[in-house]
């Protein structure tokens, strides 16, 4: 398992492995009884082609079936199927995928971030080919300016990772690996509009030409603002948005290097639908967001005689921000840089990766008012190695070990271990955990829903930075019956324990402040993936059971505004380059909310349709035709229109909406 510690609190560590392990074991009986059932089976599986996957996220060199690390990719097929869906952004194609959830933060801007495994967004790391690129200041708006017209896929990590990808990835990662140039020219635009006054435009580009190749990825997004439910507020904002990365690919005979830059920027206005629509007459609430992203990305890819690889990473990235509210304005710039060199090699039995890495992090306010002055600099420098070792014919081993020195909180020893076990050719195991560790920081989804209005600066003498422990069992088994069906199981268990952890906390005179109240918090829980196929018809299942606790002085609370069951379905009719028509149904459980109260569960329901012809597709989508809206249960504020208190998000806002466009291929 993974081990993550600050060098000082060796028995702080071995009280969190104890929990970890005490936390785990509540669930490996069941995994066992799973693995003996499994493997009792008799192999009737019947060879087939299958297209061979890539991963990115681990450094290995090893196909994906022999990967110790529990992985889930997002192919081409389900990023197209979601890009038909939400062309402008990657909410739904995460929030749709068992085990993690996408949490509303800002009931009038859309503010959004991601939940793994139940753990809150600034546990995980979003990664661009393999580059920290999001983040920091412009977390709550992330998920929402990456548009997935030029993604290859889309790894999904869960559980700490923290020996390769440093500080951040307690619940886990998630790496957006994008296109690259084709043997073949290759140009793709999509067009897009829905019921709510949305339009998108996308491109993508590549050429290749002997050693030199390129891509282009541009995208318009706009929408004027929505109020489904006519209270006066938007559900949607109004915004437009605008996006431009080229990418140059140039090969030598040993070599290749990759040089892009990107940027993006965009104006979002939520709030009172008058006072957007023009009229500033009367006092309103607004949320005004202006942005604007500027990023470059290096890689330098070396294969050496021996067979030895070296890899050099560089990416800088630039993030402004203005944030209006009525009376109050924050704003300033983010640059953070990464910096990496890792050598990849193999031997006869193993392979492994060594490597090193530097971070930094400058934010700079503007017009900070006195006492609430938030500019930080801070660096973090890493070593890390990482091998895989076959034990056995059916046994493998991927262990690694990452030493952080930071610049405000100390160092870090992160260890990780994982094992695969192959029970038979239709069934695996793998067993795999850690320790990770997250610097307290100013962003995080609760200065964002406070919109940073009168929270004081961080207290690094008084603070410590949240340590995790963590682990994971999962079991895949697949059957293929004589009639034609297949079906494919998978089964996760997890634990994560997170000590520390850091709270906003309310004071005397309406002023926040960030402090660690609670001993430490915990996630347990489970998921089961069920992937059902015969012929041209397809079923997927998946069912998340999450339960996180906070643990204090106080007592065990729940923590709150994470489901504690979700179901994702869908069922999928599909002629190969012919047509496609889906039905998804998610349920959402109870969750329990700010005030102690419990929301209700709800359903919510889409059809999608997509009819393709030889350079073209035609796509329609009804997207939450049920109109699950949180604003038909309850209101979503209390207090006047111009000074709304705002209920916490558990449910959509937007209600039912369609959606249909074009895609061009040539």
């Amino acid at each position: 398992m993974h081990y993550c510690l600050n060098l000082s609190s060796a028995k702080k560590r071995e009280e969190t492995i104890i929990s970890t392990l005490i936390g785990g074991c509540s669930y490996c009986l069941f995994v066992l009884a799973f693995v003996f059932f499994s493997s009792s089976k008799e192999s009737s599986a019947q060879e087939e082609e299958v297209e061979e996957i890539t991963v990115n996220a681990t450094r290995s060199r090893r196909s994906f079936e022999e990967q110790p690390t529990r992985v889930e990719v997002l192919g081409g097929e389900e990023i197209n199927e979601k890009a038909n869906m939400k062309p402008g952004d990657i909410r739904m194609l995460l929030n749709e995928s068992t085990g993690i959830y996408v949490q509303q933060t800002s009931a009038t801007s859309f503010n959004s971030s991601i939940r793994i495994q139940g753990l809150a967004g600034k546990y995980t790391q979003i990664l661009r080919d393999g580059m920290p690129l999001y983040g920091g200041y412009s977390g709550g708006l992330s998920l929402l300016q990456i548009a997935p017209l030029d993604l290859q896929q889309v790894e999904v990590i869960k559980g700490s990772n923290s020996t390769l990808y440093g500080a951040g990835a307690i619940a886990g990662l998630v790496n957006l690996v994008t296109r690259r140039p084709a043997s073949e020219p290759e140009n793709s635009l999509l067009l897009n509009g829905t019921t709510s006054s949305g339009i998108d435009a996308s491109g993508f580009f590549s050429r290749g030409k002997d050693t030199i190749g390129s891509t282009l990825f541009a995208s318009y997004n706009t929408s004027d603002a929505y109020d489904p439910a006519d209270n006066g507020l938007s559900a949607i904002p109004e915004f437009e948005r605008w996006t431009f990365s080229p990418r140059i690919f140039i090969e030598g005979e040993n070599s290749e290097l990759t040089f892009g830059v990107s940027a993006v920027m965009e104006d979002r206005l939520g709030g009172d639908m008058n006072y957007i629509k023009g009229n500033k007459a009367v006092p309103a609430y607004f949320e005004k967001s202006e942005t604007a992203r500027y990023s470059s990305q290096f890689e330098y890819n070396y294969l050496h005689e021996s067979n030895n690889e070296l890899v050099i990473r560089n990416s800088v990235n630039r993030f402004k921000r203005e944030l209006d509210v009525p009376n109050f304005q924050f704003s300033g710039t983010q640059v953070s840089t990464f910096s990496e060199a890792h050598l990849l090699g193999a031997t006869n039995t193993a392979d492994w990766v060594l490597g090193i890495n530097f971070l930094t992090e400058d934010f700079e306010q503007d017009n900070a008012v006195f006492d609430f002055e938030h500019d930080f600099d801070s660096h973090t420098a890493g070593v890390f190695v990482q091998g895989t070792l076959p034990l056995s014919e059916d046994w493998l081993l991927e262990s690694g070990l990452r030493i952080d020195h930071t610049s405000d909180y100390g160092s870090f020893l992160l260890p990780r271990i994982s094992l695969l076990y192959n029970v038979s050719e239709e069934t695996t195991l793998r067993i795999g955990g850690g320790l990770g560790y997250k610097e307290p920081s100013l962003f995080t989804e609760e200065s964002e829903a406070q919109q940073f209005i009168n929270i004081l600066p961080l207290n690094e003498d008084l603070l410590d930075a949240e340590q995790s422990a963590g682990l994971n069992i999962d079991i895949n088994r697949s059957f293929d019956f004589a009639s034609g069906i297949l079906l494919n199981l998978n089964m996760l268990v997890f634990y994560t324990r997170v000590d520390d952890p850091l709270h906003l906390v309310r004071q005397t005179g309406n002023q926040f402040v960030y402090s660690q109240p609670t001993e430490y918090l915990d996630t347990k829980g489970t998921e089961i993936n069920a992937a059902w196929y015969w012929n041209d018809f397809k079923l997927f299942f998946g069912y998340t059971h999450t339960d996180v606790e906070e643990h204090g002085p106080l007592g065990v609370g729940e923590s709150p505004l994470i489901p504690e069951d979700r179901v994702n379905t869908v069922f999928v009719y599909e002629r190969e380059d012919d047509v496609r028509i889906g039905l998804e149904a998610y349920y959402f459980g109870q969750q329990v909310l700010n005030n102690g109260k419990k929301s209700r569960d709800y359903w919510i329901f889409g059809l999608m349709m997509e009819k393709i012809f030889k350079d073209y597709s035609l796509f329609l989508n009804f997207e939450n035709f049920s109109d699950t809206r949180q604003t038909r249960y309850e209101t979503i504020y209390s207090g006047s229109p111009a000074n709304p208190s705002f209920n916490d998000i558990y449910a959509p806002l937007d209600g039912f909406v369609i959606n249909g466009g074009i895609k061009l291929s040539f």
